[in-house]
């Protein structure tokens, strides 16, 4: 049998590392990011992004896909929410949750209520789960490394790799804890070592640490092991070379000298903290688990260690106030970050943010409130007009000058615009959904 994997966009991790595990069963696999693939192939889609369930491509390739008597299942992130994919997707099933062991089943035996982590449409147009799949084991098979590896940039890197899966926060906005989980399993260092060899021969020029705060790896008994991430640093580093491996999106609460040590010394040297948001009482709505107080902290430390520190933001977060925006504006003014990304908030089904937007009229939500203050001539809702201010504001504060000239202007404008576009055919998607027939269509 011949699988054709597809992760639309990009090569993630996940659609790699099933594709390795089919490999490795004997299947004849090939991986894609383009929505192609032969008569006769069984299709896995590895979807990660809600977007993926409104894009007509996606739709319109599994319709066409069946409709010549072929199998398309969907698996990924976005199976947290397996009435979404099937209502708006209709494949033939979804694999629900960490995947290897339901793929496998699925290419030996195909739907059966005797597949643990599966949902599909009955005759009568109803859904069918058997539940969550059981937590899979983290030391892998290697991934199925596609040969242009190389060419790809997801944030200056060829690829993310999986040190460990789970993460320790609860944040109402972030889908990782709730698909993997809150405790935290890490990966043998052999087996990510191996597998960082394996990217660099294929070509892979730079490598990032995935798996949500990269200094969990090896957390047990609510401690960080400096010293394993420390060796994990290295490791990588003897692969790669210490300025082709970065180690993004660690918790301002998730530091310590070692760790920061480690970073400068065996990575590009840059810290990325998830900050959010520079006002205590929105920090607290979004389960963030830190203060202001840590976050300035930790930009401190980082410094004090050589590094330069990138910082991301969320604006429109349903309840954000004036206030709750000025404070953030402030925030970046004084800490004057290396870098700065914006992001409007969107709700991911099943996370408490997507309850709380359920619960929040439209009238109230900065998603869908006119914008009436310096940008009204832009015709933007208030929370793409905060995003805008705040990308041009954050120039002005950065170590090196940046100058915001008519092309700076028209692209920051530009992506505004089609992150609240993006964001608001996310809700409506949710808004569809809540309250009604599972199926609606």
């Amino acid at each position: 049998m011949r699988i054709t994997v597809i992760s639309p966009g990009i090569y993630t991790y996940g659609a790699m590392l099933i594709g390795g595990v089919l490999r490795d069963a004997g299947y004849e696999v090939t991986l894609r990011r383009d929505m192609h693939a032969g008569k006769g192939d069984m299709v896995m889609l590895s979807l990660f992004s809600t977007q993926h369930l409104i894009s007509p491509e996606i739709r319109n390739f599994i319709s066409g896909h069946r409709a010549g008597g072929d199998l398309c299942y969907v698996g990924g992130p976005v199976s947290a929410y397996p009435e979404m994919v099937l209502g708006e997707l209709r494949p033939d099933a979804v694999a629900l949750g960490e995947g290897e062991e339901t793929v496998l089943r699925l290419a030996e035996e195909g739907i059966s209520e005797d597949i643990p982590g599966l949902a599909w449409l009955d005759s009568d147009n109803k859904m069918v789960s058997t539940g969550i799949a059981p937590q899979a084991d983290v030391n892998h098979p290697l991934p199925l490394i596609p040969k242009d590896i190389g060419q790809q940039s997801v944030r200056g890197a060829s690829a993310y790799i999986e040190t460990h899966r789970g993460c320790t926060g609860a944040c109402t906005f972030c889908q990782v804890p709730r698909f993997f989980g809150r405790s935290i399993r890490s990966r043998d260092l052999e087996s990510i070592i191996a597998e960082a060899e394996a990217f660099r021969k294929m070509g892979a020029t730079r490598l990032s640490v995935s798996g949500g705060t990269g200094s969990l790896y090896q957390y047990k008994n609510g401690k960080i092991n400096e010293e394993a991430f420390v060796e994990l640093m290295k490791g990588l580093a003897s692969v790669m070379g210490p300025r082709n491996i970065s180690s993004p999106d660690i918790r301002v609460d998730c530091i310590s000298d070692t760790i920061l040590d480690a970073i400068r010394d065996y990575t590009i040297g840059w810290v990325f903290f998830g900050l959010e948001t520079a006002s205590e009482p929105l920090l607290h709505r979004m389960g963030k688990g830190a203060s202001v107080e840590d976050a300035r902290v930790a930009i401190r430390r980082c410094r004090e260690h050589g590094l330069k520190v990138a910082g991301s933001f969320i604006v429109g977060y349903p309840t954000e106030t004036e206030e709750d925006y000025l404070a953030t504006k402030e925030f970046i003014a004084e800490e004057c970050l290396d870098d700065v990304f914006i992001s409007i908030a969107e709700p991911i089904p099943s996370t408490p943010l997507a309850d709380l937007v359920l619960r929040t009229p439209r009238e109230e939500n900065p998603l869908y409130m006119e914008h009436t203050g310096e940008y009204h001539s832009l015709k933007l809702s208030e929370a793409e007009a905060r995003s805008f201010d705040l990308q041009m504001h954050a120039d002005m504060f950065k170590p090196v000058l940046h100058v915001v000239t008519d092309q700076v202007f028209s692209a920051y404008l530009e992506g505004v615009r089609k992150d609240g576009i993006e964001v608001k055919a996310a809700t409506e998607v949710l808004y569809r959904y809540y309250g009604q027939n599972p199926i609606p269509r």
